[in-house]
């Protein structure tokens, strides 16, 4: 569990630090404000604790958005007058949100900061119209606007890109051969594989780059190096080590194994999903003086409900290259820089007719929707829907350990 005390205070140490230095009335803190028929939101706190404070601009943009629909008030409990009410909500953190229906009877409450999404995705679930509209994408793409015309056999089945016949790699199953576009994303689809791998490898071929006829993965030859302009791992397979000297000569690198090509490529690791990355791909997450990688944004998120660390997140947006930072608090959204930084949910139909995750690399973060509109643009085939990064991370959070414990490895990723 995230330790309550680094974003609440306890009521007694609120009062101690504040009591009486600014009184107020009671009437302006919005604590006797009469009941207007609707469901209503109390917010108890104090305006000089961290969280509460973090806590304002959601409840003041919420009492705006949602005028008419939600009464959202403020109660100052270190103003004299307030102190019954403390007492009477029976008040043990600040902040303390609790959840009343128009009749004022209590629905839900909720100690320490919360997030808008984590807020209305409460009133959702409990059955509150205004929150299942304020919630709805404003910017979807159900249908693609292209066809992706391509043959199956010549789309990567990890990332959906083309398949070089230099660099081939095709993996042989009881439902037909697998093809990938390199021994990354064939090292990407390994690391989520959820069955027995043991001989694995023995379906596992790739194609000699000099000739483009495959070679039996486990015998082949590879030259190591990095691609100058992206800073990936440029990676050639050849049927002998001849070949491959030669090869070297003209491109440089080093000569490795397939034991050692695995290790490498399997050294760095999605913190949520446990997937195989690139650091150069990934976003950077600091948590508590750790660092890790996201595969994605999501599953960058995501790394806050598995480790129940407080994050900063590192990603770009996917256009433009621009920074998106994150910042986490307590398993809700501190901070977003710019904010007006957006999400992606990238989502395709399955076989039933449902939608899905179209899966990591139809993710990500953009500083604004316009830059997300811009590559969508860009790139006719996607589908999906935008979402605020705050629902990235509370859907993130509302996975059970269950879920998180097979997160990316419920079979999506295998060969079919």
């Amino acid at each position: 569990m995230f330790r309550r005390m680094t974003f609440a205070l306890s009521l007694t140490a609120a009062l101690a630090m504040t009591l009486f230095i600014c009184p107020r009335s009671l009437a302006a803190e919005g604590a006797a404000a009469p009941s207007s028929g609707l469901p209503r939101l109390i917010d108890l706190g104090a305006k000089e604790c961290i969280p509460c404070k973090l806590m304002a601009p959601i409840l003041d943009g919420m009492k705006q958005e949602l005028a008419g629909k939600l009464q959202v008030d403020f109660i100052d409990v270190n103003v004299k007058e307030n102190l019954p009410l403390a007492k009477q909500y029976e008040i043990r953190l600040i902040p303390t949100q609790i959840f009343l229906d128009a009749t004022g009877k209590e629905l839900w409450r909720h100690e320490g900061y919360i997030s808008r999404y984590t807020i209305l995705n409460k009133w959702r679930e409990l059955k509150f119209e205004f929150a299942e509209k304020a919630l709805a994408p404003t910017l979807v793409r159900w249908e693609p606007l292209k066809a992706d015309g391509r043959a199956k056999g010549s789309v990567c089945f990890m990332c959906d890109g083309d398949i070089p016949a230099s660099t081939r790699v095709t993996v042989k199953s009881d439902k037909g051969d697998v093809g990938l576009c390199g021994p990354h994303c064939y090292f990407i689809m390994y690391s989520c594989l959820t069955q027995d791998k043991t001989g694995f490898e023995k379906n596992v071929s790739v194609n000699d780059f000099a000739t483009g006829k495959p070679v039996l993965a486990t015998t082949a030859v590879y030259l190591y190096g990095l691609e100058e302009q992206t800073g990936h791992h440029a990676i050639r397979a050849f049927a002998d080590r001849e070949t491959a000297l030669k090869e070297r000569q003209n491109s440089g690198g080093s000569i490795v194994a397939w034991q050692t090509l695995q290790a490498n490529e399997l050294t760095c690791r999605c913190g949520f999903c446990d997937r195989a990355v690139y650091p150069e791909d990934a976003s950077l997450i600091k948590a508590e003086g750790l660092h890790t990688w996201g595969c994605c944004s999501h599953c960058a998120m995501g790394v806050a409900a598995r480790t129940q660390k407080d994050l900063e997140v590192h990603e770009k947006d996917r256009l433009t290259g621009e920074p998106v930072i994150v910042k986490t608090l307590g398993g809700s959204i501190a901070s977003i820089e710019p904010s007006t930084a957006v999400a992606w949910f990238g989502m395709k139909k399955n076989a039933e007719g449902k939608f899905g995750s179209a899966g990591c690399f139809h993710q990500g973060f953009f500083t604004s929707e316009a830059s997300l509109k811009k590559w969508l643009e860009q790139h006719p085939s996607e589908t999906g829907k935008m979402i605020s990064i705050d629902q990235a991370l509370g859907d993130k959070m509302g996975l059970s350990a269950q879920q998180i414990s097979k997160a990316c490895k419920v079979g999506e990723c295998a060969p079919k």
